[in-house]
């Protein structure tokens, strides 16, 4: 339980870490954001792939392997059609290429600044249940690879949050109240993905896979199409298979 405990921390706190890297240079250039975050998208996807859904395989196999895979498969659509949901059912703002926000219901009825909160907060609730549902399998080697791969990913997540908050006029100290919200809601959901498959372990290999879809769609929605938005797509893709490889690198090594 320490080890969940100190990892819902860290995988929160690296929000706040990059938030507060985010004040500190406001400047950042995009293409070195962009290399950083590809670099996080490799990792994350060498986590999704290593340690959950190759787990949700092998732990489904019990059932048989043609069940095994169907669970998995199962899990990965679910996660994602998962998100969808979310994305299009809660008020909430992204930008597209060009600059052009894409619309959702309800939007009007919401500050930009909230709406662009509740943008990174939706996906930071999922990322910390797919960082919780990873010790479900008693391998904190794999969980902590999970957790590691999303707290990368979370620096620049946080660095970014900073600019458009300040630029809209929100005060520093209610900025940096809003990035630290959105660590908070990773914490919870580590927890939420924890105690769920220590409840209920026969939902383990539907949950792991589950979470590793969840995680699929944040890195092929959100960060590879964000990393190719600036003219630094060439950089960022070595950058994502560089920390794919590493990943899988220490997978071995530590497995």
């Amino acid at each position: 339980m320490e080890w969940v405990l100190l990892t819902a921390l860290g995988v929160g706190g690296a929000t706040v870490f990059g938030a507060a890297i985010g004040f500190a240079f406001k400047n950042v250039s995009h293409k070195f954001s962009d290399i950083v975050l590809a670099f996080a998208a490799g990792v994350m996807l060498a986590a999704a792939v290593l340690g959950l859904i190759i787990p949700s395989v092998e732990y489904g196999a019990q059932y048989g392997t043609a069940i095994g895979l169907l669970i998995a498969v199962a899990g990965i659509f679910a996660g994602a059609i998962c998100l969808n949901f979310m994305d299009k059912l809660v008020p909430h703002m992204h930008k597209l290429a060009g600059g052009a926000e894409e619309k959702h219901h309800g939007n009007e009825k919401l500050n930009k600044v909230l709406l662009f909160v509740m943008a990174i907060a939706i996906h930071n609730l999922t990322e910390g249940i797919a960082a919780g549902v990873g010790f479900g399998t008693g391998n904190n080697a794999d969980a902590l690879m999970i957790a590691a791969g999303i707290a990368l990913q979370n620096i620049p997540e946080g660095m970014v949050i900073i600019g458009p908050m300040l630029a809209a006029g929100v005060s520093k100290k209610r900025t940096f109240l809003y990035a630290s919200l959105t660590g908070l809601v990773e914490v919870v959901g580590t927890l939420i993905g924890y105690f769920a498959v220590s409840i209920a372990s026969a939902v383990l290999p539907f949950a792991l896979a589950f979470a590793g879809g969840t995680m699929l769609y944040v890195i092929s929605d959100e960060m590879i199409p964000e990393t190719h938005a600036h003219g630094s797509e060439r950089g960022a893709t070595y950058a994502l298979l560089f920390g794919f490889c590493l990943m899988l690198v220490f997978d071995v090594l530590l497995g």
